[in-house]
């Protein structure tokens, strides 16, 4: 396989998985909707890859997926691979895939999990769906990504987003029950160094994590009161269809709909709580705090 690959969007994830291929001796077409890349245009992009061709796209969720996929079809042929590394729904990753697949052209769907500065790293978490021969024609591409360890193969098509999709769910129950105790833990009478606490908390105690290294760093940089942040959280798809998935499954899900309910109320009532969520959200994505 060669080590030659485009790249649709450079975001802060786009741009550090680029920078980190590059580093691997990967040659990278790329293409931005701001002009960042390298080409002016898809099919520039597309016409400046080698046969079969690789395209990553790593764009926001829903129609700028399918706005990428129906400009760049044209410049596509037989046995070229698109990849969409966003964090898509997975029924749409689904009828993508079929939808390619007429055109005898491959779709792997890939959650991807750690942050820009893992991503960098090298050290991501990579959930992958699609065809089995295809996953094991790119793991080339997945080993120069990340450890060994950090990326698999979930199953058919639509797979790889399922699995990220309940990862972002499980995200929200945990930050928010974080978020809830350290609310309390600013609350208490004994006026505590929250940053200490949580320095504690991840030296070894059970609930050691990356979310309360983070809330350390945090509290570090912004302070205490974390006045910097409004306190009303964003939220993307991923807690939503989580939550509407699991109710069309079957299974109950009442703290990750309670933390996505959360989220959606803190729009109009922020809190402590909220500012918490989004000094944690700046830190492992880089999401603006205010």
């Amino acid at each position: 396989m060669k080590k030659h690959i485009g790249y649709i969007g450079l975001g802060k994830m786009g741009m550090n998985m680029v920078e980190r291929l590059k580093e691997k001796r990967w040659r990278v077409e790329t293409y931005d909707v701001n002009g960042k890349g390298s080409a002016q245009g898809l099919e520039q992009l597309a016409n400046s890859l080698p046969k079969p061709r690789m395209v990553w796209i790593m764009v926001p969720a829903g129609e700028p997926v399918d706005a990428v996929m129906d400009e760049l079809l044209p410049h596509l042929a037989k046995g070229d691979i698109v990849i969409d590394g966003g964090n898509s729904f997975y029924v749409d990753s689904i009828q993508r895939a079929k939808k390619l697949a007429q055109r005898g052209i491959s779709f792997l769907d890939v959650g991807v999990s750690g942050g820009p500065g893992t991503v960098r790293d090298g050290k991501p978490a990579l959930m992958i769906g699609g065809e089995k021969k295809v996953f094991e024609k790119l793991k080339p591409l997945f080993e120069d990504l990340t450890k060994r360890e950090s990326f698999g193969y979930m199953g058919n098509s639509g797979a790889g987003h399922f699995v990220k999709m309940a990862h972002n769910g499980i995200e929200y129950g945990m930050m928010q029950a974080l978020a809830e105790g350290f609310a309390v833990i600013k609350k208490s009478p004994f006026g505590l160094d929250l940053a200490k606490v949580a320095r504690v908390y991840n030296s070894g105690s059970v609930i050691q994590s990356r979310l309360t290294g983070w809330l350390e760093a945090g509290f570090a940089k912004y302070g205490r009161d974390l006045k910097e942040a409004s306190g009303s959280v964003q939220h993307t798809g991923e807690g939503e269809w989580t939550v509407k998935t699991a109710k069309k499954l079957g299974v109950s899900v009442p703290v990750i709909k309670a933390a996505f309910d959360f989220r959606v109320r803190s729009a109009k009532k922020p809190s402590y709580t909220g500012k918490i969520l989004m000094m944690l959200r700046s830190q492992f994505g880089g999401h603006p705090i205010k």
